[in-house]
């Protein structure tokens, strides 16, 4: 006798249940409204590098309008590779959008207004780029090893530094930038400022799902419309930008190459490298997952590489951007295709100055009051960090607090070290650098270069006064803290 069994329905197809948040590619719409999220976000300070370094040389506008062009261009193309990655090369495949560092502003500057010819000055600018680039490269392998000397005590320090000593830019696009014009200040100004941050507090509270993570882009389109109300809007710009434009290569010539130009851009991309591996090891930790050596080599050479290429390109060695790290701490969306969305529009922007017009023109305030909460968030991921670290029984606490005083000065105090020699500037004179180099010395001091108990290893001696560092010396398992 036959059995009539029934014809199996057609199953529809559920992705694995393992695929990790950071791999999901999300609905087309929904993704490009979080990629444009995080372009807004970031626009401001990525724009910036390039228009304080043309207006400090003294470049034309013209020149300066090619600066930001090629900027968001090469900003772009390393964001894509950065989240979507070429095989084992380059791209550390997390949600980490990449731009101008602001570590280059001091050094760039002073190296082109060191000649009469600012032309010439730019050539030498950008044949130390491209060089400093090419030693990113070469030693992003090598430096990504150097992973087991940041542990939770290093990386929380540097994180929390870098959210701290940023905010100040984005107060300045809500006050102003200069304290004794009679519009610093403005009441106006500092409460639509209030007004953007209230918008995304409110949001994160009442609502969820899409709406609480585009909470940042509601802020600044409510804040834009608030801002046209009280006439701060001034769109005229965007008239006189042209629809397509592409600045080409070389635009000041061919690049020039002087040894102490080299040498302290070389510098720079060490600095650039530190900052990076912090907001990477961020990112990891907020998408939860493991931040493997290989992974952090193929995301510095990513901005290595951004160098030869902004050398090339007339624009500026790119690193994470950390209010971006913000907000994917703030939406909790992990997935690195939005990121690499974002890096799509910021292609086109490079390639239609008109719309990049538009993005340039929503007023300071508001894209200071959303940006400050960004820093913010970035300072507080750093502060969780560091609950990682063991403060009991050593001198971790002495070492957090010794290492973000030599930060706080630079970023309250700007002008602390003028006398002091140009060398000494170049390195102190930056919150993020200064932390960097005091924590990662004192750590070396307190928790390394130690005599422990007979029979006990310096790096076990590491591990048991909670700054220990990851096994690195594998890509297989979960990061776990060892001896050697």
């Amino acid at each position: 006798m036959s059995v009539n069994t029934p014809t199996p329905r057609k199953q529809r197809f559920i992705p694995p249940s393992s695929s990790h948040p950071v791999d999901q590619v999300l609905p087309a719409g929904r993704m490009a409204t979080l990629g444009i999220q995080h372009l807004l976000i970031m626009y401001a300070s990525a724009v910036a590098v390039p228009l304080i370094v043309g207006a400090a040389v003294g470049l034309p506008t013209e020149s300066i309008a090619v600066l930001v062009s090629a900027d968001l261009l090469v900003s772009g193309i390393f964001t894509i590779i950065q989240a979507v990655g070429i095989g084992k090369i380059l791209g550390v495949r997390l949600p980490v959008v990449t731009a101008a560092t602001f570590t280059v502003l001091s050094p760039m500057i002073i190296i082109a207004t060191s000649f009469t010819d600012r032309t010439l000055g730019m050539q030498v600018v950008y044949g130390a780029m491209i060089c400093s680039g090419v030693f990113g490269v070469l030693i992003a392998k090598p430096f990504s090893r150097l992973i087991r000397f940041f542990p939770p005590l290093v990386a929380g320090t540097t994180i929390t530094i870098i959210g701290l000593s940023l905010i100040g830019a984005d107060v300045g696009l809500i006050a102003g930038e200069d304290p004794t014009a009679a519009s610093y200040g403005q009441v106006s100004h500092i409460v639509l400022a209030v007004v953007v941050v209230l918008i995304i507090v409110l949001i994160s509270r009442f609502f969820t799902g899409f709406l609480n993570q585009i909470a940042v882009l509601i802020s600044l389109v409510i804040g834009t419309i608030i801002s046209g109300v009280m006439g701060l809007n001034d769109f005229s710009a965007v008239a006189d930008e042209k629809w397509i434009g592409f600045g080409g290569i070389f635009h000041f010539g061919p690049p020039k190459f002087q040894v102490a130009a080299i040498v302290s851009l070389c510098l720079v991309m060490l600095v650039t490298f530190t900052e990076s591996t912090a907001d990477m090891l961020a990112v990891a930790e907020m998408v939860d997952k493991e931040l493997k050596p290989n992974d952090l080599a193929r995301g510095l050479a990513n901005d290595g590489l951004s160098a030869v290429v902004g050398g090339v390109m007339n624009a500026f060695p790119d690193t994470s951007f950390a209010q971006n790290v913000g907000l994917v701490g703030i939406t909790r969306v992990h997935s690195r295709w939005v990121v690499a969305t974002t890096g799509v529009f910021l292609v086109i922007m490079g390639f239609i100055p008109k719309v990049g017009a538009v993005v340039a023109s929503i007023p300071g305030p508001v894209i200071g009051g959303a940006a400050t909460v960004m820093f913010a968030m970035v300072a507080a991921v750093g502060i969780q960090t560091l609950h990682k670290a063991n403060f009991k029984n050593n001198q971790n606490l002495l070492i957090v607090a010794v290492s973000l005083s030599f930060g706080m000065i630079p970023t309250v105090a700007p002008h602390f070290y003028d006398k002091f020699p140009e060398g000494f500037r170049m390195v102190f004179g930056s919150g993020i650098t200064s932390t960097v180099i005091v924590v990662f010395i004192l750590n070396l001091l307190f928790n390394h270069w130690v005599r422990g108990p007979r029979g006990e290893h310096a790096v076990q001696h590491a591990v048991d006064s909670g700054a220990g560092a990851p096994d690195t010396r594998g890509d297989d398992g979960p990061t776990r803290f060892v001896g050697e």
